[in-house]
């Protein structure tokens, strides 16, 4: 499944943690203290320590979990994009801080050894993401493997189940509390989907830029219309749209339905090749460039 432009091209929060999760990880890995860094009830409420809870933030507990926490982190950058860096940085502050609370309350009224340590990462982030991935990410084709009816959502939420259960109960309730601090953040309690930090802070990440900055990528026009579009690709894309009308129409009400106005809509789905999540990606960027 396309997680719209490769790279992290508008996505410089979403680079900063990924960077910082690796940072905390390898280190931690090293010296085998992977399972210091999880919370447990001791740790919280005998012997407090505001560094570990803070490392337990973004340290993996192991590297099965790091492949699968890294490449789901980067699959979501795509919710930076849409709601831009203001926004999305406060969305990981919130998930993050709210799940940790979560977390914290659950210990204190379990008090069950076998949880004890949690698992370790940025449990809070990931989960919280597949709120909205469940919420405002299309379908965009449908497929059977052995009788099994799957989509092109279907991989990232194995991906997601793998991460759950990698640590068994240990690693369940980092992941429920970051879906629960998803959906209230979703239910948009006291106005915070509304909150944006300043453009000085976000701008702050771009120092996280190495040594990713340099990953290519295809320039997007910054407004979809015939205007941004050089005439040889308005010529290309009026073909696609003659010869593969029928097949497209059902993208197209998908993206209207969304918001865009077809002719846009048209012209994204000729650009990405018939892909509605690139395409609603290349509409969404357009609109936060002229916003």
């Amino acid at each position: 499944m396309s997680g719209g432009l490769p790279g992290f091209h508008n996505a410089p929060v979403s680079r900063a943690v990924v960077v910082a999760a690796v940072l905390f990880s390898v280190p931690f890995g090293f010296r085998s203290r992977f399972l210091d860094l999880g919370l447990s009830y001791q740790n919280v409420y005998e012997n407090l320590r505001i560094w570990r809870v803070i490392a337990s933030l973004f340290a993996f507990s192991s590297s099965p979990e790091l492949i699968f926490g890294v490449a789901l982190l980067y699959y979501f950058r795509v919710f930076e994009r849409q709601i831009g860096s203001n926004k999305y940085a406060v969305f990981i502050v919130f998930s993050m801080t709210v799940s940790v609370l979560l977390q914290i309350l659950a210990l204190g009224y379990l008090k069950d050894p076998s949880y004890n340590p949690l698992t370790s990462g940025p449990y809070g982030l990931i989960f919280a993401s597949y709120v909205p991935f469940f919420f405002d990410i299309p379908i965009s084709t449908k497929f059977r493997i052995f009788g099994l009816r799957l989509c092109d959502k279907s991989f990232i939420y194995l991906a997601g189940l793998q991460l759950l259960f990698s640590s068994g109960r240990r690693s369940v309730i980092p992941g429920l509390s970051g879906i629960l601090a998803g959906l209230v953040y979703r239910l948009n309690i006291f106005g915070i989907r509304r909150l944006k930090v300043p453009d000085c802070a976000t701008s702050m990440f771009s120092w996280f830029s190495w040594p990713l900055s340099n990953i290519s990528y295809q320039r997007l026009p910054t407004v979809p219309t015939d205007e941004n579009i050089p005439r040889h690709q308005t010529r290309q894309m009026e073909g696609a749209h003659t010869t593969t009308a029928d097949p497209m129409e059902p993208s197209i009400a998908t993206l209207v339905s969304m918001g865009f106005d077809r002719a846009s809509a048209v012209q994204a789905l000729a650009l990405t090749n018939n892909d509605v999540n690139l395409a609603s990606n290349i509409l969404l960027e357009a609109q936060s460039a002229t916003a």
